[in-house]
């Protein structure tokens, strides 16, 4: 039984190909669903940073000072509280501001979160990528940096490979 296999000599070697193998970049959307992805991560970006900090001004009003932020209420001597820097339990009934700063960084970093997540996916990025611009939300200022250097690696990619946008 012979087979008539062509000699490997034969054979046009690798840089002679035609058609080289080359890695195709695509994406998971469309052009407007990636910008738009890129737009509500740039939004959440920038509102969580600055929830960070009011976070990190609360923490040391907490803990290096021993005082909350409240609004409202009463003080111990009666008298009524507007805005004030007080010690716990020295506000009788106010709003515990500080609290609500935790709170609200706590809610708002899960929409951060949501906010990589769909970009991350969009682009289709690695598990590494998602994890560093995740990381934004966590470290002062750098959500701020990261927002940045994010929307301008999606531009440059988006430029750069306009055939691998899908479309419907």
């Amino acid at each position: 039984m012979s087979q008539n296999l062509p000699d490997p000599a034969d054979l046009p070697a690798a840089e002679d190909d035609p058609r080289p193998e080359r890695k195709r970049r695509s994406f998971a959307g469309t052009h407007q669903q990636i910008r738009a992805a890129a737009v509500f991560y740039k939004i959440a970006a920038w509102i969580t940073g600055v929830m960070l900090l009011l976070l990190v001004v609360e923490m040391i009003l907490r803990y290096g000072f021993d005082v909350f932020l409240y609004a409202g209420g009463t003080d111990l001597a009666g008298g009524s509280n507007v805005l004030s820097l007080a010690a716990d339990g020295e506000i009788i009934d106010g709003f515990n501001i500080s609290i609500a700063v935790l709170i609200a960084h706590g809610w708002l970093y899960v929409v951060y979160l949501l906010a990589v997540f769909l970009l991350w996916s969009r682009m289709r990025w690695g598990l590494g990528q998602f994890i560093a611009i995740a990381l934004g939300g966590v470290v002062p200022f750098l959500s701020f940096f990261m927002e940045a250097k994010v929307h301008k690696q999606v531009m440059a990619e988006l430029a750069a490979h306009p055939e691998a946008i899908r479309r419907y």
